[in-house]
């Protein structure tokens, strides 16, 4: 078994995204294609976010996350919803600011069913590069904290691009 999945269902406008295992920047494409088919849908309405099951999480993936949150908000006006059972995942997405546009639930939802693995896909390194300095510019944008912690990866990503 893979080291990680992303599993979805929708109803109603409203999607359910389950994170399992480690995600990072492996899956940032599927991620950011994902990201834009449910913020295209025009019955979307807001976002149900699993990370009980998730055992690591990096900062682009919260990017992107940040991405669909303020999607949402801006969309229907409903904050949409993080699942987090693990102290260390909840620790990291609170220190980037997402209780501001998450609800943030501390207790495993009691059932998703039917949810649908989303296959992988496969990027180009300059299409990962992309979508890594694209999330990256979405948490700088939640606060001062965030715009400080990842202002040195976004300046070389930008170098790398016009160097």
């Amino acid at each position: 078994m893979a080291g990680y999945k992303i599993l979805q269902a929708e109803k109603q406008g409203i999607y359910v995204l389950k994170f399992i295992g480690e995600i990072r920047l492996n899956l940032c494409s599927t991620l950011d294609n994902l990201v834009e088919s449910i913020t295209q849908d025009p019955e979307f309405k807001t976002v149900v976010v699993d990370l009980t099951e998730t055992e690591v999480i990096d900062s682009t993936t919260l990017g992107l996350l940040a991405k669909i949150a303020m999607a949402a908000q801006k969309q229907s006006h409903f904050l949409p919803t993080l699942i987090s059972t693990n102290p260390d995942i909840t620790r990291i997405i609170t220190s980037m600011g997402f209780d501001k546009i998450f609800i943030i639930v501390r207790e495993p939802a009691s059932r998703i069913e039917e949810l649908e693995e989303i296959p992988v896909l496969k990027a180009s390194e300059q299409q990962v590069r992309d979508k890594v300095l694209d999330a990256h510019k979405v948490l700088m944008g939640l606060n001062s904290k965030n715009r400080e912690e990842f202002k040195n990866l976004v300046r070389a990503l930008e170098c790398e691009d016009h160097g």
